[in-house]
């Protein structure tokens, strides 16, 4: 093949192979730390201080503290990020978090039902949206965290089903995904897989929505090189199952009234310590992604300030 041949058949190549779905943001690698540190967590229901059953304002506000000391790469909050979605709650919200921003912390939050509890949906969309304008006209998301590693995050209040917009969304996330990611981590509110109740709070049993996704995830991980990790909140505790080669944690213990669960055999986590206000750290060294749940042990403190570490895992990755 001579040279002007072989120009035009690598321009063939160039215009005719299929775009790759790129990630909605990126953060470069240059621009990340080494090890890369990432926190994952939900159901903080930031609301007015008075309001103390509904939302612990002081686990609230140290669970916030303590995850700015980190200085993670991104802090993923996998919905319920207000109690009732009105104006008062974004207040509070970013009087609090204002550390975060002193800090420069990058911030990817999902949405969950009670930012839609008191509004229609648009006006509560909205309000979402003015507090975090980089989102604007998105209810879906991903964000690339240098070359190895995907964040998204989904809404739980929309379809999930198939043939839905959102699941073909991620779809195509998932099937032109970048050859170099290792790891994907999900973060949606409600959850895909956690421990089955019979008697407590059987109304936060995983949906025929969710269990979509578990579907779908499970042909996804059994053909890619990256290991999912999904991350949801709506039960408000700590469990981690491993099912069909996915990860799937629920963390939600960002504040929000404290629910007890029966711990069934496929949970990871055997520990009855309660409540279990915390957050998930995950660190990704090398081949390796470890995570930790640290956990805020004198809850009932004026000022909390003490934490444990009460679950460890790790997952290995690919070269």
């Amino acid at each position: 093949m001579n040279n002007s041949l072989r120009v035009v058949f690598l321009l063939v190549l160039f215009f005719c192979a299929p775009a790759r779905a790129a990630a909605t943001f990126s953060v470069p690698d240059s621009a990340l730390p080494e090890p890369l540190i990432l926190i994952a967590y939900g159901d903080t229901r930031f609301t007015q201080g008075s309001e103390t059953a509904a939302s612990s304002p002081t686990a609230r506000r140290a669970l916030v503290a303590k995850i700015a000391a980190e200085k993670p790469a991104a802090v993923f909050i996998n919905g319920d990020l207000p109690y009732h979605g009105i104006v008062a709650d974004y207040e509070v919200y970013r009087a609090e978090t204002k550390i975060w921003r002193d800090s420069q912390l990058r911030v990817y939050p999902a949405l969950g039902n009670h930012e839609f509890s008191a509004c229609l949906a648009s006006i509560c969309l909205d309000r979402w949206w003015n507090t975090f304008p980089q989102l604007r006209g998105r209810r879906w998301y991903s964000v690339a965290l240098g070359s190895k590693v995907l964040g998204i995050a989904l809404d739980s209040d929309a379809p999930l089903l198939p043939g839905s917009e959102q699941l073909a969304w991620l779809q195509d996330q998932v099937v032109e995904l970048d050859p170099n990611v290792r790891v994907v981590l999900i973060v949606m509110h409600r959850p895909p897989a956690a421990d089955v109740q019979t008697v407590k709070l059987v109304d936060h049993n995983a949906r025929p929505n969710e269990q979509a996704l578990a579907a779908y995830l499970k042909v996804a991980a059994a053909g890619s090189a990256a290991r999912f990790i999904v991350s949801a909140g709506h039960i408000h505790n700590y469990e981690r199952l491993s099912q069909d080669g996915v990860t799937y944690l629920v963390s939600g213990g960002g504040g929000a009234t404290p629910y007890d669960v029966d711990r069934t055999p496929e949970d990871l986590y055997r520990n009855n310590d309660f409540p279990n206000y915390h957050y998930v750290r995950f660190e990704l060294s090398g081949q390796v992604l470890r995570g930790e749940m640290i956990r805020l042990k004198d809850y009932g403190a004026a000022a909390p300030k003490r934490w444990q570490t009460k679950d460890r895992f790790e997952i290995s990755l690919q070269p």
